[in-house]
């Protein structure tokens, strides 16, 4: 791992210090009130599925969701691509922890899952919140081993349940609804 590509995050007082290729950023995270688990994103995807959906900016719905349904089933099948196991252990565990205690994520919301297939900009939204309804349909009756997070390393069934439900709502922040 060189220097150019290392992330260090550190958590002061609900403010996270991300340092990338030399470029100190803070970013504040604010506790959620959203209710967060796969029953409450199902939810939102059913009165989704009746609005008009468009982008703030960054990725379209239809890539948002496509991306939030890879993330779900690579907890099942298995991401394509990981961090270094120093990463996950030290910078990963750091993330996770403080995003659980917020119950609030924040990342860059138009990059994709390491390994990741690319997905197509644009397309039928409604297909795409089926393709995440069915996706956490299966992670929530799915009783076997979850894989490990590309980079939060080993979570459990009830952390990961969190931690897709926090992505889903991160995500949804730059999307807009017109009724």
């Amino acid at each position: 791992m060189n220097r150019r590509n290392f992330i260090k995050l550190t958590a002061v007082g609900g403010l996270v210090v991300i340092v990338s290729a030399g470029v100190i950023t803070w970013v504040a995270i604010e506790p959620s009130d959203e209710p967060l688990t796969s029953a409450s994103v199902l939810e939102m995807i059913d009165n989704l599925a009746k609005q008009e959906i468009t982008s703030k900016s960054g990725w379209g719905p239809y890539k948002v969701f496509v991306h939030c349904a890879q993330s779900v089933d690579y907890s099942i099948d298995g991401y394509p691509s990981h961090k270094s196991a120093f990463f996950k252990n030290t910078a990963g565990k750091l993330a996770f922890s403080l995003f659980t205690k917020k119950r609030k994520m924040s990342h860059n919301l138009t990059e994709a899952i390491p390994g990741a297939p690319s997905i197509e900009e644009a397309g039928n939204i409604n297909e795409s919140l089926t393709l995440l309804k069915n996706s956490l349909n299966r992670f929530e009756q799915f009783n076997g081993d979850l894989k490990p997070h590309f980079a939060y390393g080993e979570l459990t069934k009830s952390q990961y349940e969190l931690a897709h439900a926090m992505h889903f709502v991160n995500h949804l922040k730059e999307l807009v609804v017109n009724s």
